[in-house]
């Protein structure tokens, strides 16, 4: 089978497509048909050794995919092969076949292509774990989304839609902002040419967005934190723009105001039951047509790096997918 493979830490030009043999699913494991993967922020950071989580070398990258199981272990007795699946696997989805433990499943919709099924865990099980269980987004609040047009951003903002919320998109240009409304947003800042923190009082009389959705980081994230209403949360979701930043904790106090990190991969480690019934929701939220991933487009998997290149240059609008033949 081929795959794209990272023998040496470095940027995606760096990553090379070898034959490599075939994996045997083990005791609680499947063996998976990749037909689609996509292209998620931390496959940069894992590629360049700058990802909390650092596989042995060598290994080929991708954390998200979607196919048809083709064989399964000893003790898996919820598949079966043939089984249509989503799978997340923190690395080795860029290959035409990978080994995944089965409780790393999720059953695909069955109106769902493979594509979208590949854009669809990591994004809308982060956003869901992070509005509806770390922030506790009720109806009629105002949720700010940065970096809303990403995979994470237009989940969370369908979310929060689904929720009854509010939702403020913000983005850095105004064809990403097109791709919000389109997706839900009922308010835009462009924060590459507007003033973020005026906007915010513009658009919330001065209030404030009772939730911030951040997986940006930089510079963005103290100027939101210090618009927050009262007892608004500020959500720790990432940093794709590549600055993890400090914050001065009066503002919390200040405020009546939680600083709240969302680690979506513990939280199915530590918390499966949670985690399965988030899995559920999501899965249901999209069979309703309340959430439907944005797949801006699509690359072969021998282009991985130029996929990659353009997600570390912050490029890309919704989902980026690699299809397997």
């Amino acid at each position: 089978m081929k795959a794209v493979v990272c023998e040496k830490y470095g940027p995606p030009d760096s990553l090379v497509v070898k034959d490599l043999p075939s994996p045997r699913a083990g005791k609680g494991e499947v063996v998976i048909s990749v037909k689609a993967a996509s292209i998620n922020f931390p496959d940069v950071l894992i590629i360049e050794n700058k990802y909390q989580f650092k596989p042995p070398l060598p290994f080929s990258p991708g954390s998200e995919l979607a196919g048809v199981i083709k064989e399964v272990g000893e003790g898996v007795s919820a598949w079966k092969a043939g089984d249509r699946v989503m799978a997340f696997t923190t690395y080795g989805a860029f290959s035409e076949e990978v080994k995944v433990e089965a409780t790393r499943l999720c059953r695909m919709p069955a109106k769902m292509s493979f594509e979208e099924g590949a854009a669809f865990v990591l994004t809308y099980g982060t956003s869901d774990h992070a509005l509806r269980d770390r922030a506790a987004l009720a109806a009629g609040e105002t949720l700010l989304v940065l970096g809303a047009a990403g995979g994470v951003g237009v989940a969370a903002i369908e979310i929060g839609k689904a929720l009854g919320a509010r939702v403020i998109a913000c983005a850095s240009s105004d064809e990403k902002l097109a791709v919000c409304r389109e997706h839900g947003a009922d308010a835009t800042i462009n924060y590459a040419s507007e003033d973020l923190r005026e906007r915010i009082k513009a658009l919330t009389e001065g209030r404030g967005p009772d939730v911030v959705y951040d997986a940006v980081g930089g510079s963005y994230t103290e100027l939101a934190f210090r618009s927050i209403a009262w007892r608004g949360r500020l959500l720790v979701v990432g940093f794709a723009a590549g600055e993890i930043p400090k914050l001065p904790l009066n503002l919390a106090l200040l405020k009546g105001a939680s600083v709240v990190g969302v680690f979506w991969g513990d939280f199915g480690k530590r918390e499966p039951k949670e985690f399965a019934q988030s899995l559920r929701q999501i899965a249901a939220w999209y069979e309703q047509g309340k959430v439907k991933p944005h797949v801006s487009q699509t690359f072969p998997l021998a282009r991985a790096a130029e996929a990659l290149k353009l997600m570390a240059a912050r490029k890309v609008k919704g989902k980026v997918v690699l299809t397997v033949s």
